[in-house]
C-alpha cells in the first residue's frame, strides 16, 4: 500500500470490497470478545492494544486476508484451524469465507490467557 493509514477505518477504505467485509466482520468480532481493547495501526495493519501492549492484528494480502493472535492461540486451538492455513502466529483465510465470531473469541480467550502467562 502506497498510502499509509493511521487508523483502522482508512486502511479498510483502501480494500476491494470482500476483503474490507471479511476484515470487518474479524474487527467486529475482537472488539465483542474484548471490549477494552483499543485500535491502532502497527506495522501498518490493523491492530489492536491491550493495557498498552499489541494484542492482535490483522490484514489483507493479494490473495487472502490473514488475522495474526500469536503463536500460542493457534496451537491451543489447533483442531478448530485445521481448516486453514496458518504458519507461525498467523491464520490465512480466503476474503469469501471470514473466520467465524465464536472461533476469533476462542482464539482471542487464548491471547489473553497467553498474556497473562496462564497458558500450559
Amino acid at each position: 500500500m502506497a498510502i499509509k493509514p493511521r487508523t483502522i477505518d482508512e486502511y479498510l477504505a483502501l480494500l476491494d470490497e470482500d476483503k474490507r467485509a471479511a476484515l470487518e466482520k474479524l474487527r467486529r468480532a475482537i472488539q465483542a470478545a474484548v471490549p477494552e481493547a483499543r485500535e491502532c495501526i502497527s506495522y501498518q495493519v490493523p491492530a489492536f492494544r491491550l493495557h498498552g501492549k499489541l494484542f492482535v492484528s490483522f490484514g489483507a494480502a493479494k490473495s487472502h486476508c490473514a488475522f495474526y493472535p500469536g503463536t500460542w492461540p493457534i496451537e491451543a486451538c489447533e483442531a478448530d484451524l485445521a481448516a486453514y492455513d496458518t504458519s507461525k502466529g498467523t491464520i490465512r483465510f480466503p476474503p469469501g469465507k471470514p473466520l467465524p465470531a465464536t472461533l476469533v473469541k476462542k482464539l482471542v480467550k487464548a491471547r489473553l490467557a497467553d498474556m497473562a502467562g496462564r497458558m500450559p
